[in-house]
């Protein structure tokens, strides 16, 4: 009996030690975040690898197409990057032919944009200054007309697949050959003794603005700014103690809302604009007199589409893509599309684990599989324009969309990546460091709740800590 007894403690204790491991490492950590009580409705899809030899760390639903939300912009930036290379820039020229002025756009999605301009040491509306003087010193004092030539893109400017209730959305603003601004204005409401003072910035009069906010004396305040069937007329209803935003809104005919802030920035320097502003195309370059040529570089574009997700840039190199293959003119989404499944496709990426839609990741009808999306991460690892692709993610505990996350000593720059969300989803993909070893993820959750950014911040932090040296 003792034999047996002893055989038996001998026995449990091997069968423990080959059991527990299951349970251990990576897979028992993501596993047991998986296993919380809120995720478990939740249909995840994760695909981690080690990023040198493509090893498979762990996989669940990985080949399997799921909405990504903005984890689409990790495939349009690489993708611009293979077609348009990294040194590509954007040129926006402004010219005069005779008395009228003439703006050929180039698809520069970050025209005017704040971010970029104070990156670069710009002051505020100082391509209007800049336009002014260039006009002063041509002795052009009086311009009939405004023609903006925005035929390098198609005229469709919003994507057939958007939700319409958000098209007045900073993320869902139309797309031109011309853009300036992000194709928004910032809206500020204060209450002033009971009456409610609304501020657009810049200012222009290019919106008209129907105030229907109700001014209150006590508890919370909400305004909200609303579409009508009158392109760029809207209405802000909601309720402002004090004050309320600013708020983004977008613009609809974003061209025609650059030249039209030309015409009033212009008056300002007493130039005078008599006639209209026209949206033509194409302008003929060979009788025009230049007058500057403002120039924005593909690396700008790629920081702002994958650290702060601006969904413009997206879309816009989607389209510059396409135009670029269809000699300059006329980038559409389906030609960009097309472009951007062919790259996919000769990455050797099956044709069933990916449906591309748009560019920004807005639309829910595109599709990515987690390993889809880290085969292109690979790919770019291992690229020559390795250095500029990463360098245009967020970081972790530094910058962009994960600047709050990941602030620990352990992580701080140690996990970089795109986020995503839309209703109902949520993703994370890029890049972590430990022990002098980098890793590939990609996690999408459809189904996503209120706690699943948490898991998935988790997941990422699991990697890190199980590579971390014992």
């Amino acid at each position: 009996m003792k034999t047996e007894a002893s055989l038996f403690v001998y026995i449990a204790i091997a069968v423990t030690i080959l059991v527990c491991p299951v349970d251990a490492g990576l897979d028992g950590s993501i596993n047991r975040i998986l296993s919380r009580p809120s995720e478990k409705e939740v249909q995840y899809g994760i695909h981690i690898i080690e990023a040198d030899s493509g090893k498979r760390l762990y996989a669940k639903n990985a080949a399997e197409p799921m909405i990504p939300a903005s984890n689409m912009k990790l495939i349009t930036t690489a993708a611009a990057l293979h077609y348009l290379g990294p040194d590509y820039v954007y040129e926006t020229v402004v010219a005069l032919k005779g008395n009228t002025l003439v703006v050929i756009g180039g698809g520069d999605p970050l025209l005017g944009d704040r971010i970029t301009d104070i990156k670069h040491g710009r002051e505020e509306n100082w391509i209007f200054q800049d336009i002014a003087q260039a006009l002063i010193h041509n002795d052009a004092n009086n311009i009939q007309d405004i023609i903006v030539d925005t035929t390098v893109f198609d005229d469709e400017r919003v994507h057939p697949n958007w939700p319409t209730a958000e098209l007045n959305r900073w993320y869902a603003c139309e797309v031109s050959g011309l853009n300036y601004n992000d194709n928004c204005v910032d809206i500020t409401c204060t209450n002033e003794a009971g009456r409610i003072n609304v501020v657009i910035d810049p200012h222009t009069s290019f919106l008209k603005i129907i105030n229907q906010i109700r001014p209150v004396s006590s508890g919370s305040g909400a305004v909200g700014a609303y579409r009508t069937e009158t392109p760029n007329t809207i209405i802000l209803r909601g309720r402002c103690r004090i004050e309320q935003g600013p708020f983004r809104v977008a613009v609809e005919r974003p061209a025609a809302f650059f030249a039209f802030l030309i015409a009033e920035k212009l008056a300002d320097h007493n130039i005078t604009i008599h006639g209209r502003v026209i949206e033509k195309g194409p302008v003929n370059r060979s009788d025009l007199t230049v007058l500057n040529t403002y120039h924005t570089p593909l690396t700008d574009c790629l920081d702002r589409a994958n650290k702060d997700s601006l969904g413009l840039v997206a879309e816009a190199l989607l389209k510059t893509i396409a135009a670029n293959a269809n000699g300059d003119k006329n980038g559409s989404w389906p030609a960009g599309r097309k472009l951007v499944s062919d790259y996919l496709t000769r990455l050797r990426i099956r044709p069933d684990r990916f449906y591309i839609d748009d560019a920004s990741g807005l639309s829910r009808s595109n599709k990515l599989s987690p390993d889809c999306i880290t085969a292109v991460l690979q790919t770019m690892y291992k690229s020559s324009n390795s250095q500029v692709y990463k360098q245009s993610l967020a970081v972790g505990g530094v910058d962009g969309t994960i600047g709050r996350y990941f602030s620990e000593p352990q992580y701080k720059g140690k996990i970089i990546g795109k986020t995503g969300y839309i209703d109902g989803v949520k993703s994370f993909s890029g890049y972590c460091s430990a022990a002098d070893k980098d890793y590939i993820f990609s996690i999408i959750a459809n189904g996503a709740n209120g706690t699943t950014r948490d898991a998935i911040n988790d997941i990422a932090k699991a990697i890190v800590d199980d590579n971390l040296p014992q």
